[in-house]
């Protein structure tokens, strides 16, 4: 038995001889020890370092990286300001619409599902599949939508895909009023009209959110206080939208009847120097701008400018009765209908002989107005041409408004001091012709003009440049000239006094003149008896046959009044049954131009 507990012992723990095991009997080299032993304090050192380098050194650094995975500031956009007519009409507002977006690289993979994304958004599947390319972290899929296609989506419940709400501009009066308000772009801010020139006073200030995501973009909660926005403010234009729309109308026909290339109107109210309407044809939708061209975009009743012709006679006959050398009653011997000056020769439609400076202005002589601007140095003519307003900018809060041409009077030839007394060798736009007219309808003061309200209680006054008893000379002789035995009997309105000229002129092409191509105008002030408003009527090419302004754009004029006048409260003037009857009896006399 002693033998066999023997041989237990020898296979157990207790009967191993440490001092002769292979293993423990190697030796270690000390430097081998010592050596990992370094290593492992040279570890302990480095996350020591990295822990005081982080912690203590780079803490704001790290920070922010941290707090970017989770911490985001929302941009709360401010609303845009609306804009409104004299009556507060709204013009131009922002309403919230739906936004689509997505995270490309979160959005479901179903095919199915992705087909009826592509569906709903109307773009193809491939287009769709490029734009949610995993590569693309974020991606706009349908900006300011409408509520219809916002719902759809949703009802599709596609992970990845979200929806936001964002302010989209909308314009009430569509094309009527399109040149005056603009547009903005997706991001509202403006770009023509009234939306670029007062983009700082209607864009407002945004506010923001401090939140936290999760990894889904969702918001999880607020961090700290938000910065209200601060919305923008609202601009009260003078613009009357019915006047307005209705002069918009009357030009858009006239320009279909007399297939025209173009035409404008412009409507000022005489006693507040502001502007009731300003409208062009061709115009556009501003809410819906694909496709357009910049024809279109034009605001031609401050951007195109022309000669003005006809219409700057009565300022030459004015200057004339102003310095004394002639008075309404003075006879002008226009002759055969022409007259050499310098070698070139001013003529007439048809031969008058003997005019009075009245009857010069109600046939519109050429002849009449060129004998009498040569009586009278340049210079005198160049000033009173400066007084109006012609070779310079309109001072008006708008975008685009054009200089127009007048050169320095030293540079005058004979002829052409003849030429510029009707029209001819300078240049204006519609708009500054309106505002030059200012002058007779405000007994001989022209007055700044503005296309904001202004209010009732604030006087306006302007530069003079005739007395009031020579304004109302002119005045009289613009009655004849829209009245039967005058070129624009058309521009007549019934139960109210008019007057006015009316101007048709050669197309400028290159250093010369087209053949065909003509522009007609008439601008005018009415009641005569005490104006109150001044109208400006442009139209450009017409080629259906007639193109004098007194038969193109007379009757324009005549139809933007009457419709004026009313919704103004202007009670009438004359009595209707002798206006008709005394229309009837005679027809225009074709201008000289």
């Amino acid at each position: 038995m002693s033998g066999k507990r023997t041989g237990g012992n020898a296979l157990s723990p207790r009967g191993v001889n440490y001092a002769t095991s292979p293993l423990l009997a190697a030796k270690t080299p000390p430097w081998r020890s010592r050596f990992i032993v370094a290593l492992v304090g040279l570890a302990f050192a480095g996350l020591l370092g990295r822990a005081v380098y982080v912690q203590l050194i780079a803490q704001d650094f790290f920070q922010r990286q941290g707090e970017a995975r989770y911490a985001h500031t929302l941009e709360l956009p401010a609303s845009r300001g609306q804009i409104k007519d004299r009556s507060g009409q709204v013009l131009a507002s922002s309403v919230a619409v739906p936004s689509i977006w997505a995270f490309p690289k979160d959005v479901d993979t179903d095919p199915e599902k992705r087909r009826e994304l592509a569906r709903i958004l109307k773009v193809s599947p491939q287009e769709l599949d490029k734009r949610l390319d995993p590569s693309n972290r974020f991606v706009f899929l349908r900006r300011q939508a409408d509520d219809d296609t916002a719902a759809k989506i949703k009802a599709l419940n596609l992970k990845g895909v979200f929806q936001d709400r964002e302010y989209k501009r909308q314009y009430p009066e569509g094309e009527s009023a399109a040149h005056i308000v603009g547009f903005t772009n997706l991001e509202e801010r403006g770009q023509e009209g009234i939306e670029l020139a007062f983009q700082k006073d209607l864009q407002g200030r945004d506010g923001s959110r401090a939140v936290v995501k999760d990894r889904l973009g969702r918001v999880v909660e607020d961090m700290g206080e938000r910065v209200p926005a601060s919305n923008g403010r609202d601009i009260q234009l003078s613009i009357d939208a019915k006047v307005q729309f209705f002069a918009y109308q009357r030009i858009r026909d006239a320009v279909a009847e007399h297939r025209a290339k173009a035409g404008s109107v412009v409507v000022l109210d005489v006693q507040t120097g502001e502007v009731l309407a300003l409208a062009n044809w061709p115009s556009y939708n501003p809410g819906d701008r694909q496709n357009l061209l910049g024809e279109q975009l034009r605001n031609r009743a401050l951007t195109d400018v022309f000669e003005p012709g006809s219409t700057m006679k009565p300022f030459t006959i004015g200057l004339a009765l102003e310095t004394g050398r002639v008075r309404p009653d003075t006879v002008i011997n226009t002759a055969r209908g022409a007259v050499m000056i310098a070698g070139w020769s001013p003529t007439d439609v048809h031969p008058y002989g003997d005019l009075t400076v009245a009857q010069v202005i109600q046939k519109s002589s050429n002849v009449g107005t060129a004998k009498i601007a040569m009586q009278m140095p340049a210079r005198e003519m160049h000033e009173m041409f400066t007084a109006i307003g012609l070779g310079q900018r309109p001072q008006l809060e708008f975008p685009g408004a054009m200089t127009g041409k007048l050169r320095p009077y030293k540079s005058w030839r004979p002829i052409e001091q003849a030429t510029m007394s009707y029209g001819y060798g300078l240049s204006a736009s519609l708009f500054q012709l309106a505002r030059a007219y200012t002058t007779f309808a405000r007994d001989g003061e022209v007055i700044p003009v503005t296309i904001m309200k202004r209010p009732s209680s604030e006087p306006v006054s302007g530069l003079r440049v005739f007395r009031p008893e020579i304004a109302q000379q002119v005045r009289a002789m613009l009655q004849t000239a829209a009245a039967p035995g005058g070129t624009a009997p058309a521009a007549m309105v019934p139960g109210y006094s008019i007057g006015g000229k009316s101007g048709t002129a050669h197309k400028q092409e290159g250093k010369g003149y087209a053949g065909h191509k003509y522009r007609s105008w008439f601008v005018g002030l009415a009641p005569i008896s005490k104006p109150r408003i001044v109208v400006a009527v442009m139209v450009d090419e017409p080629s259906n046959g007639v193109y004098f302004g007194g038969a193109v754009a007379a009757p324009v004029f005549s139809q933007v009044v009457a419709q004026t006048l009313r919704l103004m409260g202007v009670p009438p003037d004359l009595d209707v049954k002798t206006q008709i009857v005394a229309s009837q009896k005679l027809e225009a006399v074709e201008e000289s131009f």
